[in-house]
């Protein structure tokens, strides 16, 4: 049996409030668009930015729905209770039989970013094998940077993901990784380069407590992706407000809020690399 929480009672009440209004009035019902705490600062502030321009642009209201963990959101998009999401590629790969990607975000001029492995800046660590039988920190199950990409790290050197570390723990969010990195926490973390980057112009002190000893290859960045629950004639323009989100003044200040540079279109071949380590991953266990 699956359990509706409060919350999402609650947002389930906020969009029929929206939904039988617009639908008497022949307008269009609002486009609900889940995120996680992947945007550093002032969420509450930039999503609201955020939400008033995408609206101008489509005629329809937008709505933001945050969850602290990937998986809530990739559950509330696939059961159709929202229509796109902001989501990691790792999930994107597992289900991209029922996902269609909208746009990608560029950063730093490509649609690409790594897994950083930070220690804290004294830290006698030098490379990611320094860390065995550590107390190490994993972002969330559901992350490319902060969990599948270390394991299958482990995995190809060799050693058990299950058994390299002493202990592990979630902190469901790779800024709070950085926090328990650089308050020593833990020993080390896997992180989004973009948040660590970004962190690094806004809070320097603080990830100026820790250390990269190591940077993954380049993977597609997480991408905007549709649900079942958007149509493909609705797609289009959402894809196209995102992707010229840069051509006015207004769009270019909300992506500096963000540091990134843009949206752009692609395909699944970028995620290639992030689904066959999934799959070599998955082989391992059932080997």
């Amino acid at each position: 049996m699956t359990t509706i929480s409060r919350r999402d009672l609650l947002a389930a009440a906020f969009a029929a409030a929206w939904l039988g209004p617009a639908r008497a009035l022949g307008q269009a019902p609002p486009l609900r668009i889940g995120v996680t705490p992947v945007i550093p600062d002032d969420r509450a502030r930039f999503l609201g930015a955020w939400s008033d321009w995408l609206g101008a642009r489509l005629g329809r209201p937008v709505v933001f729905v945050e969850r602290s963990r990937y998986r809530e959101i990739l559950d509330l998009l696939l059961r159709g209770q929202l229509d796109l999401a902001w989501i990691c590629g790792y999930p994107y790969v597992q289900h991209r039989d029922r996902l269609s990607l909208l746009a990608v975000p560029r950063f730093g001029g490509q649609s690409l970013y790594r897994s950083y492995v930070i220690v804290a800046a004294d830290a006698p660590a030098h490379s990611f094998m320094d860390l065995e039988d550590g107390l190490f920190a994993w972002s969330d199950p559901d992350s490319n940077s902060g969990y599948l990409y270390p394991r299958y790290r482990i995995f190809k050197a060799g050693r058990d993901p299950d058994r390299f570390f002493r202990r592990t723990f979630f902190t469901w969010g790779h800024a709070r990784s950085i926090t328990a990195v650089a308050e020593g926490l833990a020993d080390g973390a896997a992180v989004d380069s973009y948040v660590w980057e970004t962190l690094a112009r806004r809070q320097p002190e603080l990830t100026g407590a820790t250390r990269i000893i190591e940077r993954s290859p380049y993977f597609g960045f997480p991408p905007l992706v549709a649900g079942p629950a958007l149509s493909e004639p609705d797609q289009g323009p959402i894809r196209q407000a995102l992707t010229g989100q840069g051509e006015d003044a207004a769009g270019r200040a909300l992506l500096a809020d963000i540091d990134l540079d843009g949206f752009a279109v692609a395909g699944p071949d970028l995620y290639l690399e992030i689904a066959r380590m999934a799959e070599e991953l998955a082989g391992r266990k059932g080997s």
